[in-house]
């Protein structure tokens, strides 16, 4: 019997950094490849050395293409990564946009800190580059979602479309006579432009996210709630501000909004502002893979004239200059950077304004401290009070909640030997862990970083 071995390098015990190494005997495949994100001590743990030698690693399988489960790749290859990546089609371009965007990101902090001296590193240095970046293109691999690739004598692997952004996916890896099925991160079980979920049935062990593992979605409409909102913003004279992660929410909230002036539910002539290029970008690759999406490409495009996209930073203060009542999505999702900053600084301080929070916000994050109704927000090394409406709706979450997470669980035919949960704050873990361990009385790990588990 052959002895198959995991160890979480990262999105353990934690929602962001996902690397997740499988060992069996024939090959060391990584399932994921993510930066840390949010609080200094979680982004500082990109600086340090992974738990196993680079040369090691046989291949990559992504899941999706979020920061946090792509966002290492371009540091794998520079350190000295030769094999394949694999990954579905839309995956593999959103995670060049994701990516180059990144290496723009970390090349610019940089130049700042030696600019204005504030690095203890001296000169200090971009994690990686977008020629880093670049290079790691060339590492690619696309599969077909729904079929079995081998990739070595007795392991194979297949990706089947989970639902939280486009070309997303779970992925079942068969090592000898066993099993494992990563769960990437698991969408809701209904999305306003994404297909159904698809599921496994089989799998002897679960590596499973947990995000949302401790609480359950507002079942409120959330056509209703953006209808209501965004009148009483008009009403009173105000803007609805919308920070937004790039891939995936933004092209919901345009398909979402664009609904509600179709039915006429919100002022037809409101206009509605993309302002973030990523998102721009990340939106013209959704049209491009329309099959992957339940909306026909004749339909996005329409979505997409009815939208002003903003790509160049300069316009960002005409814009706020602009007195009139307005939508505005712009990154980034958890309010961690990007050019929702901007208009916050402007929109926070008065009450006629209200910010919508529709996604996941990691502890230590501004979007964070919003919801937990902080009275002012530090921007830019200054102080804002925090006089806006602030709104949760957690309708959009790309994420399952807990029952989406039990109703996964519950599609397998022959209960799983063990589930080792990932991709949590404590608090969620430990609260899915009771769940499942109480309501199904299937053993349940909770993975901590660069702790070694065997399946044998």
């Amino acid at each position: 019997m052959e002895t198959i071995f995991l160890k979480s390098l990262g999105g353990a015990g934690t929602v962001t950094g996902s690397k997740h190494l499988l060992t069996p005997p024939e090959l060391t495949i990584l399932v994921d490849c993510g930066l840390f994100q949010g609080i200094k001590t979680l982004r500082e743990k990109n600086w340090e050395p992974l738990a196993i030698s680079v040369e090691e690693i046989d291949l990559v399988i992504l899941t999706h293409a979020h920061l946090d489960h792509c966002g290492y790749i371009p540091l794998l290859v520079k350190n000295g990564f030769r094999g394949k990546i694999y990954m579905t089609e839309p995956t593999a371009e959103l995670t060049k946009l994701i990516l180059l965007d990144s290496a723009k990101i970390q090349e610019e902090d940089a130049r700042k800190a030696n600019y204005h001296l504030y690095s203890k590193h001296h000169p200090a240095k971009p994690l990686y580059t977008r020629d880093d970046a670049e290079r790691s293109f060339n590492y690619f691999y696309t599969v077909q979602e729904n079929n079995a690739i081998n990739l070595s004598d007795h392991i194979q692997c297949e990706f089947k479309p989970c639902g939280h952004i486009i070309g997303a996916c779970s992925v079942a890896v068969t090592c000898f006579d066993k099993i494992i099925v990563f769960s990437g991160d698991i969408g809701r079980r209904h999305s306003e432009v994404l297909p159904i979920n698809d599921f496994f049935t089989k799998a002897d062990y679960l590596v499973m996210e947990s995000t949302y593992g401790d609480r359950l979605h507002d079942n409120t409409n959330v056509y209703d709630s953006l209808q209501h909102w965004i009148n009483l913003t008009v009403e009173n004279q105000g803007n609805i501000i919308i920070p937004s992660f790039a891939v995936g929410r933004a092209q919901e909230l345009l398909y979402i909004i664009h609904q509600l002036k179709k039915q006429k539910r919100i002022p037809h002539d409101l206009p509605v502002i993309l302002d973030s290029p990523m998102a721009a970008s990340a939106t013209a690759i959704m049209v491009d893979y329309a099959e992957y999406t339940t909306v026909d490409k004749r339909e996005w495009s329409a979505i997409v004239s009815g939208v002003d996209i903003n790509r160049d930073y300069i316009n960002t203060q005409e814009i706020i200059r602009d007195k009139k009542s307005k939508i505005i999505i712009a990154g980034s999702g958890m309010v961690t950077g990007g050019r929702v900053l901007e208009y916050l600084k402007h929109d926070l301080g008065s009450s006629r304004n209200t910010i919508l929070v529709v996604g996941f916000q990691a502890e230590g994050t501004r979007g964070r401290a919003l919801l937990n109704q902080s009275h002012e927000l530090k921007i830019h090394g200054s102080y804002y009070p925090v006089r806006a409406n602030i709104v949760e709706l957690t309708g959009l979450s790309a994420h399952a909640d807990q029952s989406g997470l039990m109703e996964w669980i519950g599609k397998y035919i022959i209960t799983p030997k063990q589930i080792m949960l990932v991709h949590g704050e404590p608090s969620a873990l430990e609260a899915l862990r009771v769940k499942i361990q109480t309501d199904l009385n299937i053993p349940v790990k909770i993975l901590v970083k660069d702790e070694q588990v065997a399946f044998s």
